[in-house]
């Protein structure tokens, strides 16, 4: 009897730890569910946008962020129920900000290249761009497509710009932001400069600060789009705001607002 009661004793503690073992790991579990992304921004209360300082998409006026993106993504984050906070980073980090969640999307007239597709969830195309060259006015008028190959470019570190110098073979310097490559051509440190044609048609020419510049040649075709982390259910969301303002007409009247009617494409 001694032994049988031995035996059962031992069954006994075994069924219980088996419980106890299951009941944790099924905690465990639980505990380790990841959230959706919307699920994370909600509970957060805050859309953490990353982006530059760039004309007509981003930039402040009186001390607040606007633009064609940023008034664009105040109305989706309203839509979400959460606040919107603008955060500039740098442009190159940008795949490893998103993933590190130090920002939640990229919003930033962000060119679709093969790196940014690889490495983001980017949603449909809502605008149309170019890479354009930028110099004094006095010389982009006799400059020929060969003689670009004789100049020092200035460009936005990890963009399109510096992509576009270097599948043309461009002798080129990357600095921190579109703008401050305009400081540069303006300033005679680089010769010219690569960027993107909504922002060289907002910042470039009579009434603005750079009225001694001009740009030609357009280098590249591209479009803009949104970046969220891979998997991420905030692109989905992002894509059906964007078809609800273009049908009910807002973004066409955004566009209009910040002169990129033309380029703004259907959704």
């Amino acid at each position: 009897m001694k032994k049988l009661g031995k035996i059962l004793f031992v069954v006994l503690m075994s069924l219980l730890l088996t419980c106890c073992s299951a009941g944790n790991n099924n905690s465990g579990n639980e505990d380790s569910a990841e959230k959706s992304d919307l699920d994370y921004i909600k509970e957060k209360g805050t859309l953490v946008v990353g982006m530059t300082d760039f004309a007509p998409m981003d930039y402040q006026e009186n001390g607040e962020w606007t633009g064609f993106d940023a008034e664009v993504g105040k109305i989706v984050a309203k839509d979400l129920g959460v606040d919107i906070e603008f955060v500039e980073i740098d442009w190159d980090n940008k795949i490893l900000e998103l993933d590190n969640k130090s920002i939640d999307v990229v919003w930033n007239g962000m060119t679709l290249t093969d790196e940014v597709k690889n490495a983001m969830d980017t949603g449909k195309p809502y605008c149309n761009n170019a890479q354009v060259v930028v110099m004094k006015k006095d010389r982009i008028g006799g400059m020929s497509d060969a003689g670009l190959k004789e100049l020092k470019f200035a460009v936005e570190a990890g963009s399109a710009g510096q992509e576009a110098a270097e599948d043309n073979g461009f002798d080129f310097v990357a600095i921190s932001t579109q703008a401050d490559t305009l400081l540069e051509v303006s300033a005679g440190t680089s010769d010219a400069a690569i960027i993107d044609l909504l922002m060289a048609g907002a910042m470039i020419g009579e009434g603005t600060s750079y009225a001694d510049l001009a740009y030609d040649f357009e280098l590249t075709q591209e479009e803009y789009g949104v970046g969220c982390r891979k998997g991420s259910d905030l692109a989905g969301f992002i894509n059906e705001e964007f078809k609800k303002l273009y049908d009910d007409g807002t973004l066409i009247v955004i566009a209009k607002q910040f002169g990129v009617q033309e380029s703004l494409l259907p959704q």
